[in-house]
């Protein structure tokens, strides 16, 4: 498992790379110009000098290498010197973003709170939801709890979380008032009382997240449990006199959970991602409405910097959720 697993790190070196320089391309072909927000009263020469200090004004292969070399090299340092009080960055130039001139990094950190709070929140609830939902919709199929099941992943997975929230925006904020309809950034948690109110403004964007995501996970479980109900191995471990209980939730959840592994493990960098629609609905600070406004801004390096990370978490978990394979399953080996 170890040699499997370093050797998938070697090789997702060159994987992230490629999927850098894809990234970094498509960007530099897309129309638009930081520039092009700048005030009409600015100069051409300013204009001109503000895209050199940009280092726009450099070939796309020395601002992409300049761009790993920072990534990989200077932040690293920067971190451990925070960390450690060392001084190995020394000054080094970090990535900045275009439109707030400030690193990329310290602004990917004040957001990542909101979106771990709200869409992180939401993953959690919705897998905890899901798992148990599809077993019992596989177990008792047909009956009515599967039939409500089924409707309620539907309505989940088809209704768009934009429509979905806004719903309930007009239903609990507008006429009700139970709950805010704005999330509030700047809400500091520290009694009980603001506890509370954390709890209320995320419980929309919450649910409407959670309702999503089990709709999605719950149909995956429901059908690898019932693939598996339907194997020898069940019928064998009922013949052999093992209660009821044992047979579904030791052995036909075991080999049941392989497939959903898969489906929750790709799931999790999404929560890092950020929802932008729902970030957008209910106007959450979060890492999807940054990046949504450093498309708008062309703001390359924050574009670049996030959707980068996307993959690396990608990445990961797709190796984690090959190494839990072996443990659900012994029959896996990867000598």
């Amino acid at each position: 498992m170890l040699t499997y697993t370093i050797r998938r790190l070697i090789l997702a070196i060159p994987t992230l790379l490629f999927i850098a320089l894809v990234i970094f391309l498509l960007l530099e072909l897309a129309p638009g110009d930081p520039m092009a927000e700048m005030p009409l009263t600015i100069p051409p020469e300013v204009k001109e000098r503000m895209r050199e200090a940009l280092g726009l004004g450099q070939p796309w292969y020395i601002r992409f290498y300049l761009w790993l070399y920072q990534f990989f090299v200077v932040e690293p340092q920067y971190w451990i010197d925070a960390l450690f009080g060392t001084n190995l960055a020394d000054g080094a130039q970090r990535i900045i973003s275009f439109q707030s001139r400030s690193p990329v990094f310290d602004t990917i950190a004040e957001r990542i709170p909101q979106t771990l709070w709200v869409v992180g929140m939401s993953y959690v609830v919705g897998v905890i939801i899901a798992l148990p939902i599809g077993i019992i919709s596989a177990y008792r199929q047909y009956s009515w709890f599967d039939n409500l099941g089924t409707f309620i992943s539907m309505v989940g997975f088809s209704v768009p979380t934009f429509f979905t929230g806004v719903l309930l925006i007009v239903i609990f904020s507008v006429n009700l008032g139970w709950f805010p309809s704005i999330y509030d950034t700047t809400l500091v948690v520290n009694d009980w009382s603001s506890f509370l109110m954390q709890l209320r403004q995320m419980a929309m964007p919450v649910f409407v997240l959670a309702l999503y995501n089990a709709a999605q996970i719950s149909r995956f479980m429901r059908a690898s449990m019932l693939d598996n109900l339907g194997q020898d191995y069940v019928r064998t471990a009922r013949a052999k006199g093992m209660r009821e209980r044992v047979v579904v939730l030791k052995h036909v959840l075991r080999n049941s959970l392989i497939p959903v592994v898969t489906v929750i493990a790709l799931g999790v960098p999404q929560v890092f991602g950020g929802a932008i629609i729902t970030e957008q609905v209910f106007k959450v600070n979060g890492l999807g409405q940054l990046l949504i406004i450093a498309i708008h801004g062309n703001d390359v390096p924050m574009i670049l910097t996030l959707t980068f990370i996307f993959a690396v978490l990608i990445v990961i978990f797709n190796l984690i959720a090959d190494v839990l394979y072996g443990f659900l399953d012994p029959r896996i080996r990867y000598d």
